[in-house]
């Protein structure tokens, strides 16, 4: 009797009258590598990589971090003779759905920044297509994001920097049972419900909701701490010269290999 009375109570807790408004989710994230810098080692660079995040939410906020792999250490790989970093793996990103913001924590070049912006938004196009995930029903979006990123190159031995046009094609699938517009890292506030799976360009990345708990620490959801605050505008330019010094100290390169996600 007692176990057929828990499995009631569960049952109700996620049933359309007791909808999950606060909680935490684990996602999997997996990156098809693209490697921009010395080609020479491409073939040491391992195909793709797999990163494991936390979604926090609760009070019309939400917090997305990563979570620490065994070896402490989520932005490089190395090999012989190279280095890998990944841009952004160690970020914080904290959204305020109700104030419309969103605050980035960034390292870039062991410097601390705190990036201030609203929150962006694309134009989904929602579909009649459902399916189960975690036993959520989930609805299938779609959307481009049209704009563009740097990446370095290699020409006639000198490092170069330049900026590429960059459209991204998203497919997201949500869930109404959720009714919080959070979801994996720069994709949230945007749809009418929790974002369990996201993939950008056919597989380049792919996030996929593994577990979701309606067991969270509420008051641990708040605007990161520590680092230069800035606007989103002034963290470019402020980028965008870190990066030309690094090239002009560097003109020739080296092994480290900055991964573009």
């Amino acid at each position: 009797m007692k176990k057929i009375l828990l499995s009631l109570s569960v049952l109700a807790f996620f049933s359309a009258d007791a909808q999950l408004k606060e909680g935490k989710v684990i996602y999997e994230r997996t990156m098809q590598l693209r490697v921009n810098v010395n080609s020479e080692v491409a073939h040491l660079v391992p195909p793709q990589r797999t990163d494991n995040f936390e979604l926090l939410f609760g009070n019309n906020q939400s917090i997305w971090r990563v979570i620490p792999n065994a070896e402490g250490d989520n932005s490089t790989v190395s090999g012989p003779g190279f280095m890998m970093r990944m841009a952004g793996n160690d970020d914080v990103i904290y959204y305020n759905f109700e104030k419309a913001q969103r605050i980035d924590q960034r390292d870039l070049f062991d410097r601390e920044f705190l990036v201030e912006d609203s929150i962006s938004k694309l134009k989904w196009k929602l579909t009649e297509e459902n399916k189960s995930i975690l036993n959520f029903n989930a609805t299938k979006a779609v959307a481009e994001r049209i704009g563009s990123r740097s990446v370095m190159t290699m020409e006639n031995g000198e490092m170069k920097r330049q900026q590429v046009a960059d459209t991204s094609y998203i497919t997201a699938w949500f869930t109404s049972e959720v009714p919080v517009p959070a979801g994996p890292s720069e994709f949230q506030g945007q749809l009418p419900g929790l974002i369990l799976e996201l993939n950008v360009n056919n597989g380049r990345t792919v996030y996929k909701a593994v577990e979701v708990s309606p067991k969270v620490n509420v008051a641990s959801i708040k605007e990161p701490k520590g680092g230069k605050r800035l606007t989103a505008q002034e963290f470019n330019k402020e980028r965008d010269k870190l990066m030309e010094e690094m090239r002009k100290n560097n003109p020739g390169g080296n092994r480290s290999i900055r991964i573009v996600q």
